[in-house]
């Protein structure tokens, strides 16, 4: 009976009545009995039906369907939802595919229907019947009583969660997004729903993403681009995804209405919950997900985060890609489209945020600023105020690290900065460069944008772990170095800190190191992107250093109260002790790159260009390049040079080579030592037997720096800063301003050692020079620099010996007759002359005398030439016997003084004296002058007073 009623709509009660007019609006067909095709009038209520789906696809239909009509046609369908053969139009159109697909599908409760809608976009599918089942799969759309299986399974559950209610207007409450939307709120809100019917849903759901055409809101708003974009791509979701593709900016721009229709479409089918739903996606991705998440049950929503883990990794295939970061694009526009971030965040998001259900939407919290409200709170310290609840956390810290893979994967990132992507990096399409260049320009982005980049930067300094592909890059060095920070919850900046540390290591790659000096060098643009730095100082910048926002000027500022404070011994100091800490680790980290220090940086520019152009930035090696050609630098930058040593000589901890150079020695020789006194200390060890080769020379580099300019040595310029200006101030008076010296204020405090009138502290200081430049003719710059044509002729043997012991300065002593040039001449004599006053600073002769001093000097101190003195005498003494190396030296030395002599007279009475003092016949000349005077006394005693003699009565007067 059921069969013979819908073989004819006429026989079907109302629906004549109803529908009338309507069928000879839209010419479905005769409505006058004798009508030769006993099938045909079933084809007009596939006509009808027609009718209805095509006017919801209309923005202004030319022929509207009567809302009689409508709900007769509906409840048709629903009638004939039970038999597929109840609808004629269908079971014509499609009994052989029925044959060929669902041939031992039984019929009955809709479940022919269904089978058929799962090969629906089978290539064998007739043309004719993938028609009729879309047109039925359009009005299941419309009403989701005419899919029977849907309506029945989902009964009870409708009602309990009152998805069906009687006050909401009938086309509303019927169609399926809604009756989706519902349900799918409830099973979000952790609500109890029938596995029955979330089969069910998860089957309509699968449709939906599947066949655009069901969407009538797609093909409203979207009409254009896919004409435009996306024609000939209407089987298993394409459509869909090349739709995602042109949001994206891929394939051009896309229509606001277009971009919400499709944002509600993935709302409506919730593919976050079970990447299933999206067959395009499934299918692109089945391969990753078997190898990289095969650990994780199918339907997961886990298995979405999974793969994004994959993203640009090995495992990962290029059309999975494609397909993840399309509907990532539109689950990171609405948190509650990713279910375990909705599921964990849910409390936190409604009494921090003040969100509501799930389907619903608020004008002041909209979706996607749930999210960033969520991450705002997940960084708050407990004296910040409220926080997240640890799921919470762990969850908005994945939704980092993935959104960090790709800005347009960051909805407000993407907003705010569109301009400043397309100015500044239309170039850089490789994963991750865009944040990196906007990280870059970031001083030349519009105000919003460097916003939301410098609180993205300022959070990525707290969790590094946001970067995924930094960590991903890092991977061995943080097993082998810092996986103990590495596997803390809370990150708080440990792990860069431990990177920066370990960049060096030989377990370092490329891309690690290159990722972790950009993000220093991002650091550089303001303090607030140095977590640790920001938190143990923001207090001390306030009061001290306010209105300073670039990290650079801050350490300077800050360090510079630090040194005021201690150079005049106040009290308390200004700045915090953990900030003092803290300062320390960012002052050593700056000391590594020359970019870290943009002035210096942008000083040295062009020099660095000309004289250093492949030496690697990191170690310090172009800073290493600039100290040792300074003498060919432009002003500008040895300015900026000098300073930088001078720095680095009065804190040797900041001279960042030498510190790596000699770090074991430093463990060896000075584990107690204060840091300012670091390089002293390797200095005084630095002839030890155990020394390091390369720490020795790498002391000696530092020595040689020292005595170019006494600025550049802190314990002399205090042991001798009564005597520099005393000796030397035409010197000084002579020198520019920020220029070098050369070694002129050392040389002069050199000659004032051996006329015997430095104070103390001072003599002890050139003393320690005189002898190690005894040793090392190179530690002597004017030596070095007026002597240099000699050295090469006349002793280029001894200069070429890879240990200095003196040989050189020897050399010279001995060719002292061949030198013509004046100024080396006089610089030769000025050694001769400074050995007189102390034995010590003649290395060789020290060397060969030693065993003569120890038996015949040794209750005599040494110093002001007293045991060059007692050598002397003991050579003149016929008794004592000296060493024949020993007596052969005094000799030289005697004829070389004699020479000295004759060549330089004595300038003044106190040159005079020493000659005399200095001299081999020093008993013969004092023994004259004491005669003389005493001659002088008797004749003043004999001949009594030239003046008048006063009477004594004139004295008593």
């Amino acid at each position: 009976m059921t069969a013979i009623i819908f073989s004819d709509y006429r026989l079907i009660c109302g629906f004549m009545d109803d529908c009338k007019a309507d069928i000879n609006l839209l010419k479905c067909g005769s409505i006058r009995p004798g009508e030769k095709d006993a099938h045909s009038q079933g084809e007009v209520v596939a006509c009808l039906e027609k009718g209805l789906v095509k006017e919801a696809e209309e923005t202004d239909p030319r022929i509207q369907v009567s809302d009689q009509c409508k709900k007769a046609i509906l409840r048709v369908a629903e009638l004939s939802s039970d038999d597929f053969h109840l609808d004629r139009h269908l079971y014509f159109a499609c009994r052989d595919d029925r044959e060929r697909f669902c041939e031992n599908t039984q019929a009955g409760e809709g479940r022919v229907y269904k089978c058929l809608f799962n090969h629906k976009f089978e290539e064998s599918m007739s043309e004719k019947c993938r028609d009729a089942l879309t047109t039925r799969q359009k009005l299941i759309a419309q009403d989701y009583k005419v899919s029977y299986s849907l309506a029945k399974s989902c009964k009870s559950d409708l009602k309990k969660y009152r998805c069906n209610v009687e006050n909401l207007p009938r086309s509303r409450e019927a169609r399926l997004s809604y009756l989706l939307m519902c349900l799918e709120s409830a099973v979000h809100r952790g609500r109890q729903v029938s596995s029955e019917c979330q089969g069910e849903m998860l089957d309509y759901r699968r449709m939906l993403m599947e066949d655009f055409s069901l969407s009538p809101e797609i093909i409203l708003s979207c009409r254009g681009e896919i004409e435009h974009h996306c024609s000939g791509l209407h089987r298993k979701g394409r459509t869909l995804h090349c739709l995602m593709k042109v949001v994206r900016g891929e394939k051009g721009n896309v229509g606001l209405n277009c971009q919400q229709a499709l944002q509600t479409l993935i709302q409506e089918t919730d593919p976050g919950a079970d990447y299933r739903i999206d067959r395009a996606l499934n299918e692109a991705c089945e391969s990753v997900i078997q190898t990289a998440c095969k650990h994780i049950r199918s339907g997961d929503p886990m298995i979405l985060s999974c793969l994004m883990e994959h993203l640009y990794t090995e495992k990962m295939v290029e059309d999975c890609e494609h397909r993840l970061l399309e509907l990532q694009y539109f689950i990171s526009r609405d948190w509650k489209l990713d279910t375990v971030l909705y599921r964990k965040c849910q409390g936190d998001a409604s009494r921090l945020c003040h969100t509501h259900g799930w389907n619903e939407t608020s004008e002041l919290m909209p979706p996607g600023a749930v999210f960033s409200c969520l991450y705002r709170h997940a960084y708050r310290t407990e004296e910040q105020g409220r926080r997240l609840s640890r799921e919470c956390r762990a969850e908005v810290q994945r939704i980092l690290h993935q959104r960090a893979m790709d800005v347009k994967l960051d909805p407000a990132l993407q907003d705010k900065c569109m301009i400043d992507l397309g100015k500044w990096c239309s170039e850089k399409t490789e994963t991750g460069q865009e944040l990196e260049c906007l990280q870059d320009h970031l001083d030349d982005l519009v105000s919003d944008c460097r916003d939301i980049v410098g609180n993205l930067t300022e959070l990525e300094s707290e969790d590094i772990q946001i970067e995924a592909l930094l960590m991903r890059a890092c991977e061995p060095i943080i097993q082998t170095f810092c996986h103990e920070v590495a596997d803390n919850q809370i990150d708080s900046g440990d792990l860069m800190e431990c990177l920066i540390q370990n960049k060096h290591q030989k377990e370092m790659n490329e891309k690690c190191a290159i990722g972790v000096t950009h993000f220093q060098l991002v650091q550089m643009k303001d303090f607030r992107f140095s977590y640790k730095f920001k938190m143990a100082c923001k207090e001390d910048v306030l009061k001290l250093c306010p209105n300073i926002k670039k990290k650079v000027d801050v350490v300077i500022c800050l360090s510079t109260t630090v040194r005021n404070d201690t150079l005049q011994d106040a009290k308390e100091h200004r700045v915090s002790l953990k900030c003092r800490k803290q300062l320390r680790v960012e002052e050593l980290e700056m000391t590594e790159d020359i970019r870290l220090e943009p002035e210096l940086y942008e000083a040295c520019k062009s020099d660095i260009k000309n004289y250093c152009q492949n030496v690697p930035y990191g170690n310090a090696q172009i800073i290493e390049c600039l100290k040792e050609i300074k003498k060919q630098l432009s002003t500008r930058c040895h300015q900026k040079v000098f300073k930088l040593q001078e720095t680095e000589m009065m804190d040797p901890e900041l001279d960042y080579t030498l510190m790596r150079v000699c770090k074991q020695m430093i463990k060896r020789f000075c584990p107690e030592a204060d840091s300012k006194n670091m390089l002293q200390c390797l200095k005084q060890n630095k002839n030890s037997e155990v020394m390091d080769p390369k720490c020795k020379q790498m002391i000696t580099k530092r020595q040689i720096t020292q005595n170019t300019d006494y600025r550049l040595n802190p314990v002399l310029r205090k042991a001798c800063k009564a005597d520099i200006p005393k000796f030397c101030q035409n010197i000084l008076n002579r020198a520019k301003d920020d220029t070098e010296l050369e070694g002129q204020v050392i040389s002069c405090l050199k000659l004032k050692y051996a006329d015997q009138r430095l104070s103390p502290d001072c003599e002890d200081q050139i003393r320690v020079i005189i002898q190690e430049s005894a040793l090392d003719y190179r530690l002597d710059p004017q030596l070095q620099m007026h002597c240099s044509d000699e050295i090469s002729s006349l002793c280029a043997e001894e200069a070429a010996a890879q240990e200095q012991t003196g040989q050189v300065e020897e050399c010279l002593k001995v060719n002292l007759l061949k030198i013509k040039t004046e100024m080396c001449k006089k610089e030769v004599l000025n050694m001769l002359k400074e050995s007189k006053a102390d034995i010590f600073v003649d290395p060789v002769l020290h060397t060969a005398c030693a065993l003569d001093i120890k038996h015949h000097c040794a209750a005599i101190p040494p110093g002001r030439g007293r045991q060059m003195s007692c050598l002397m005498e003991a050579l003149e003494d016929k008794r004592v016997r000296l060493q024949p190396e020993c007596k052969k030296r005094l000799n030289d030395r005697i004829e070389m003084w004699s020479y000295a002599a004759k060549v330089a007279p004595a300038e003044g009475f106190s040159d005079l004296a020493m000659q005399v003092m200095t001299s081999p016949s020093k008993n013969y000349i004092l023994s004259v002058i004491t005669v003389g005077i005493c001659v002088l006394f008797l004749i003043g005693l004999m001949c009594g007073r030239i003046t008048k003699r006063v009477t004594r009565e004139l004295k008593d007067r």
